[in-house]
């Protein structure tokens, strides 16, 4: 059985966009899918558009580029704030979607978002690329068999690095409002979100309804608006605890990973490298190594086949209840001078222990301020009820 490739349009095309233009490469030389336009403010060169993709049509209109091309998916990954309003064009024009994370910047607009493509009748895949890895189904194996016996909680642990000229690659960078419209472009909610995803995943407490009570604890070293070095536990409807710390101020930065906290073992899950170790008592430590299935490929065989979608909307609600209430809480509290220094040569602030810090309260469950980090709001109202 052939199929003819899947027409696309990608809407932001640089910065974290030139992945997915690599990546609609890859699937176009597969014959999935073909690039029809790209939608930026400023066109592409020619020079920034792959070899293999010819000359795609360009426009910063969205909404016409889709009706000239007559794309059958956009791929949307642009400002956090834009999501809602792009995902809806598409969808008001029977377009299918794949949503960069996060999908949006608050809960009522992740609503109004999954609401209007549920009553176009398109499909939307949000882009947690870790939710294709063969890992996951490998690992609900695992605790379903009882191999490291109940499950009692899940931490997850980012010591990632990001110099100051980060936060100034665009203007919504490192913001939590821009112009009076909600940005939320914290660690947890955006470079380090896999994390507080897989996490729930793993726990099997990925709806909105799963989550019963979030505690935030949102600091920055960096000269920024919102949060750069930061933890966030969630009590979900199993009663289970997921603990996620993450900073992008480490000072040896490393591979992000999740740990399933078990009664008579763990799991840890790089979820970058789609590895595992499993530790059981009883038994020698056992790697794994994974596969992954691609989102974007997901979608196209969702379409043409009716594959089942990797992570829908639905599936990200647990996740977006922790961006809102990361959005609601408190501006983060500014870190002492003498919690962090900076590194001349790499323009890049680091926090000093934070390495430990985050790999302790995966560790442990714990946040910051219980693990002794003399710098962490300990006195400050943490949790609040989802209920």
């Amino acid at each position: 059985m052939t199929t003819a490739p899947v027409p696309v349009v990608l809407a932001g095309a640089r910065g974290h966009g030139r992945w997915h233009l690599d990546n609609i490469r890859r699937l176009q030389d597969r014959g999935l899918v073909r690039l029809v336009g790209i939608c930026e403010l400023t066109p592409l060169t020619p020079r920034e558009i792959p070899d293999g993709l010819g000359a795609p049509e360009q426009s910063a209109d969205f909404g016409a580029l889709l009706d000239a091309t007559a794309a059958r998916i956009a791929v949307i990954c642009t400002p956090i704030p834009t999501h809602t309003d792009l995902a809806l064009t598409a969808a008001e024009r029977g377009v299918h979607l794949l949503l960069e994370k996060p999908p949006a910047p608050s809960y009522a607009q992740y609503r109004r978002m999954a609401d209007g493509v549920a009553r176009a009748g398109v499909a939307c895949q949000v882009g947690f690329q870790s939710l294709g890895s063969h890992a996951l189904p490998a690992i609900r194996d695992m605790l379903a068999d009882g191999v490291i016996g109940e499950v009692e909680g899940v931490g997850g642990a980012g010591a990632w690095a990001r110099a100051e000229a980060y936060f100034r690659r665009a203007p919504w960078a490192g913001r939590r409002r821009l112009d009076g419209t909600d940005v939320v472009d914290g660690v947890l909610t955006n470079p380090l979100a896999h994390a507080v995803a897989t996490a729930l995943a793993l726990d099997g407490s990925v709806r909105a309804e799963d989550v019963t009570g979030i505690e935030t604890e949102l600091l920055r070293a960096n000269a920024i608006e919102s949060d750069d070095t930061s933890c966030v536990r969630i009590t979900t409807a199993r009663g289970r605890r997921v603990v996620v710390a993450a900073t992008l101020c480490a000072e040896q930065p490393d591979e992000p990973y999740v740990l399933v906290h078990g009664s008579r073992g763990r799991i840890t899950f790089w979820y970058k490298q789609d590895r595992v170790l499993l530790q059981r008592a009883g038994h020698g430590p056992e790697e794994f190594e994974y596969g992954r299935t691609d989102l974007l490929a997901n979608l196209v065989e969702h379409l043409t086949h009716g594959a089942g979608l990797l992570v829908p909307p639905d599936a990200t609600g647990a996740f977006m209840k922790v961006v809102e209430r990361i959005r609601l809480a408190p501006d983060p509290a500014p870190l002492p001078a003498g919690a962090w220094h900076l590194l001349p040569e790499e323009g890049r602030r680091v926090v000093r222990g934070v390495d430990g810090l985050v790999a302790a309260a995966a560790d442990t469950l714990a946040l910051y301020s219980e693990l002794g980090a003399p710098w962490a709001p300990s006195a400050l109202p943490r949790e609040v009820s989802t209920r």
